[in-house]
């Protein structure tokens, strides 16, 4: 096994297509063709992580954050960034980061906070847009149903929940529609008129590769006319954030002790108490200021989320509960959630769990 067929598994998982347009996600460190010695799952990666690694002899690190976010222009060890990366290199050692590709899965970060929490009926709270595209090609009729099961086993046609139930075929005798008589570029390169079948498919925007790559070792054509267009639908299983439910509501101050208690924190920020029960709450690990109107439109009595600044608090308007409990504390589960999601993907490699405390934030 090598560096690659992890992150096949992890891209699998979490493609980095739906990671968000900021961030710095993949492989940041090391070559993707080396042979793997053993995988080290962490939150974040730094110094004391890298020697973590050498000591399990794991020549790979799949960390939440990515170390390097900014961009680098010197590698002359002044920084933890820098001397993260030099020790890295040093040893021959990977490091993977996988980010907001997890946040925005639906199993991702923000699922994990929901099932420590034990919140039910959970749903995607920002769901993602335009990660749906439709490809639409002609085939000469007997080829049809040969290039339609090809890219169907590329991916085509099951989006979500539902499988092959996006496929329209047009001048088949099982479907309705028109057949087309064109002009068309033969395998032989020979110009001549050849009944044909218009297929159109739509599929996650991750596989356009895939898509494309068995469109053209199916088709007979050497030249082959289509078309891909990205829809505007709005993806409820790949989105950041989650909203769900206590399955019995609590007081205000039940919850908040609750909330300590389940997520580990030794403080929680939060605005003003209303007297109103708490049900219906809405999580995003992380930086999540920018979601509380999508909250408040969403009609939860509390928002849990991380990193608000002082007039994020009076956001609130004495609709809802702002809940501050720490970036770490708010995404410390997932290195855990990480490891039980890859280790179902690899089943004869052991995948470890970095014991190292990362957070830089101390309490008193």
């Amino acid at each position: 096994m090598i560096v690659q067929d992890v992150i096949n598994h992890l891209e699998d998982l979490a493609p980095l297509n739906y990671a968000e347009d900021f961030d710095n996600v993949g492989l940041l460190v090391g070559d993707k063709n080396e042979k793997l010695t053993g995988v080290l799952i962490t939150l974040d990666t730094l110094e004391s992580v890298v020697d973590e690694a050498i000591e399990n002899n794991c020549n790979l690190i799949v960390s939440f954050h990515p170390i390097i976010f900014k961009g680098l222009k010197k590698l002359t060890g002044k920084t933890y960034v820098e001397r993260v990366v030099l020790k890295a290199i040093k040893h021959n050692i990977a490091i993977y980061a996988i980010h907001t590709a997890l946040d925005n899965h639906i199993q991702g970060v923000n699922a994990m906070i929901c099932n420590q929490l034990g919140l039910v009926n959970t749903s995607i709270l920002i769901p993602q847009k335009s990660t749906i595209k439709k490809l639409t090609t002609y085939v000469p009729r007997q080829e049809a149903e040969a290039l339609r099961q090809a890219l169907f086993n590329a991916g085509a046609g099951q989006i979500g929940n539902y499988s092959d139930c996006s496929f329209n075929i047009e001048g088949t005798g099982s479907f309705n529609g028109n057949t087309n008589s064109n002009p068309t570029i033969g395998h032989k390169g020979e110009t001549h008129f050849e009944e044909e079948t218009q297929i159109s498919v739509t599929f996650a925007k991750h596989l356009e590769s895939k898509i494309l790559k068995s469109l053209f070792n199916t088709h007979s054509y050497e030249e082959v006319a289509y078309e891909i267009v990205t829809l505007e639908n709005t993806n409820q299983h790949i989105g950041i954030g989650m909203i769900g439910e206590f399955e019995s509501e609590m007081n205000e101050k039940q919850f908040l002790n609750y909330l300590k208690s389940k997520m580990n924190t030794a403080c929680v920020r939060h605005s003003e108490l209303l007297d109103k029960p708490i049900k219906k709450v809405a999580v995003l690990g992380g930086s999540g200021s920018f979601a509380i109107a999508n909250v408040k439109h969403a009609g939860a009595d509390a928002f849990i989320t991380a990193d608000l600044k002082y007039h994020d608090f009076f956001s609130a308007e004495n609709k809802l509960i702002l809940a501050d409990i720490g970036h770490f504390e708010s995404e410390q589960f997932t290195k855990n959630g990480l490891v039980a999601l890859l280790t179902k993907k690899i089943t004869n490699f052991a995948i470890v769990l970095s014991k190292t405390d990362t957070n830089p934030v101390k309490y008193f």
